[in-house]
């Protein structure tokens, strides 16, 4: 055991947090707090840290253990570099390696006779500073800051020149290098791309000690976690397995109870009904059998409503009017901002019932591509067009569609005139929005709430293009499988950015990547671009005989996936002049053929021989052109 949680109780006033929350963690486990927003999951790290006194029950730790705490918000900034900072994390290192050097530095002026006497002391300090991974945890501290998608150029920058999400990322590198027994993550992911996040999970997936982690991203828990503590209604459960499979064992749970509790309201209905028929009667015999009953139904172990965590999102997409086959047609975008290229010569094409997801690391412009298409932002370079009878529904990760003046009713109102005050309340109702929730100011709202009121009115547009930017952030896990749900139901057209790899996997038929400016296009769910990604890694390490970058941190370079699609150009390219020379000498022979059948052909020796020389010279070059289509055609970079 590392860690353990007894009967754990919060309340702030009247109002109740958590309570009687006990689990246990144990070496090398990694588990994860999940919960609604609102549940306590914070809270509860804050009281393990000790940041937070509980108001009952107890935190035990295992002796010696160090314990490493990542908030999701970041206090004051430290001072230093970037690379300075994460390395302080091993200060005792850095004061042993300092230690060494001194004793080096006086090696000369030792006497003789106290000379093996600190030899012996030096080399104990030597070995013991080796164990610590004194000769390793500055390179390791640069892995871990390239893995979280800093570069070296970046390592000397001082906190002050860095952003929010930065800053997050430089505590996180710092927490990682000082490996403590038992990491405490919350939302450790918020502020990291699609790479970073992938590194991280490697990381965490071969760390040794304990892990326990507070986060949305179900791909990222699923990939990490074997325990899952659920907090609801204040109290905690603990599931074993990671996200999925406990995402399975509570709906089962959810749906027994509930068939349970249905099963037993039959039951007592029954055994009411008669219970009143005997009463009925009026006779001795039928009312001392109304009586057996009664006490017997008064006995029953009455079994609660199965309750709910909160009502649930009602969310409905489908498209008033079917588009034309050819939704979107992109070509030769570009768009640079401060004289910093995003791309240009983006080229696509989206057809109707495509669910497309566009994924790349933070920065290439991916929201930049959604707001050019919605007329929000103007390209440099390029045209747009839509098809026939396409109409577009835009969700916008920064909510600048909503007012923050209005009340939620107001909104609603104004961005549909035609609805009734009935209609607009049922459909806030819908949002999980009731009584004077619809008064409330937009400006006041949480993000998911104002999440939720931003897909209200993308359901009322009847639209037939969805164009999504990060539409799961700030919901929480039920509200996003609503969410996937409503959109794999959903008959129209879907274009979107998401971090939320799940997310991804349940509802993409196509993957978009950009990368280095570029898009790549990729057929099927996200499993299945992470699994062509991989064939070409493992491509490109077999043809160079090396990682890239001499580095095993999971990314290519840019350098080396130019290199990498001009190689599969250049095959492509070989194969298709091949097959043209196969096509060219095939119709050569078949002409030869046709001219000996000729009757002046057939009696003119001279030009017997001179065709039938040029007919088996055409067969040898066609087999050896054979030869070449084959290999060409089984190159693994074609296998994309």
């Amino acid at each position: 055991m590392v860690l353990s949680c007894h009967k754990i109780s919060k309340a702030y006033g009247t109002d109740e947090i958590i309570k009687d929350v006990s689990f246990q963690i144990e070496q090398g486990e990694k588990a994860a707090i999940i919960g609604n927003n609102g549940a306590g999951k914070s809270t509860l790290l804050k009281i393990i840290t000790g940041e937070i006194t509980p108001d009952d029950g107890e935190v035990v730790t295992a002796k010696d253990t160090v314990m490493g705490y990542l908030a999701q918000y970041q206090g004051q900034d430290e001072e230093g570099t970037m690379l300075d900072i994460v390395l302080s994390a091993r200060e005792d290192l850095i004061k042993e390696e300092a230690s060494i050097r001194e004793m080096e530095a006086r090696m000369e002026q030792i006497p003789q006779g106290e000379l093996d006497a600190f030899m012996e002391r030096y080399h104990s300090q030597i070995r013991h500073f080796d164990q610590a991974g004194g000769y390793t945890f500055r390179s390791e501290a640069a892995g871990i800051l390239k893995g979280l998608g800093f570069s070296e150029s970046d390592f000397s920058k001082t906190m002050d020149m860095l952003s929010g999400g930065q800053k997050t990322r430089v505590s996180l590198a710092k927490l990682l290098v000082l490996q403590p027994d038992i990491l405490l993550l919350d939302e450790p992911i918020n502020h990291l791309d699609l790479s970073s996040i992938q590194w991280l999970e490697d990381f965490l997936q071969g760390y040794r000690g304990a892990v326990l982690i507070v986060a949305h991203d179900r791909y990222f828990l699923d990939r990490i976690v074997t325990k899952v503590i659920d907090i609801s209604f204040h109290r905690a459960k603990v599931y074993r397995g990671n996200y999925t499979e406990y995402a399975a064992q509570r709906e089962l749970e959810r749906i027994t109870l509930q068939n349970s509790y249905e099963k037993q309201q039959r039951e007592i209905a029954h055994q009411q009904e008669v219970i009143d028929k005997l009463k009925s009667y009026n006779r001795e015999k039928s009312v001392r059998r109304a009586e057996s009953r009664q006490k017997m139904l008064d006995k029953m172990e009455r079994l609660e409503a199965p309750q709910e965590e909160n009502s649930r999102m009602q969310l409905e997409l489908e498209p008033d009017v079917i588009s034309g086959k050819d939704v979107l047609e992109v070509s030769d975008l570009a768009k640079s901002y401060d004289g910093r290229k995003l791309f240009e010569h983006l080229s696509f094409q989206i057809q109707r019932g495509d669910r497309i997801a566009l994924l790349g690391d933070n920065g290439t412009g991916k929201t930049t591509i959604l707001k050019i298409i919605n007329g929000v932002v103007e390209a440099d370079a390029g045209s747009i067009r839509l098809g026939a009878n396409v109409s577009i529904g835009y969700y916008d990760q920064e909510q600048q569609n909503l007012s923050g003046e209005k009340t939620l009713f107001e909104e609603m109102q104004d961005a549909y005139p035609g609805l009734n005050n009935t209609r607009i309340r049922n459909i806030l109702a819908a949002f999980m929005f009731t009584g004077d929730d619809v008064f409330k100011r937009i400006d006041a709202l949480s993000g998911g709430e104002r999440g939720r009121i931003s897909l209200a009115k993308l359901m009322l547009s009847g639209a037939n293009f969805l164009i999504l930017d990060e539409p799961t952030n700030h919901l929480d896990m039920e509200s996003k499988d609503i969410l996937e749900q409503a959109l794999n139901r959903y008959t129209g057209t879907i274009l979107y950015v998401s971090h939320d790899r799940y997310f991804v996997n349940r509802t993409a038929s196509r993957i978009l990547e950009l990368s280095g400016g570029k898009l790549e296009l990729f057929y099927g769910n996200y499993d299945y671009y992470m699994e062509k990604k991989r064939q070409a890694k493992e491509t490109a390490v077999g043809e160079t005989g090396e990682e890239k970058n001499g580095q095993g941190d999971g990314r290519m370079d840019w350098e080396a996936q130019k290199k990498l699609q001009a190689q599969k150009r250049k095959v492509a390219g070989e194969l298709a002049r091949t097959e043209k020379e196969i096509q060219k000498a095939e119709d050569e022979i078949a002409s030869i053929e046709e001219e000996f059948q000729k009757e002046e052909v057939a009696t003119n020796s001279a030009k017997l021989n001179e065709l039938t020389a040029r007919q088996n010279e055409l067969q040898e070059q066609l087999e050896d052109l054979y030869l070449r289509w084959e290999e060409l055609s089984e190159s693994p970079l074609l296998a994309e």
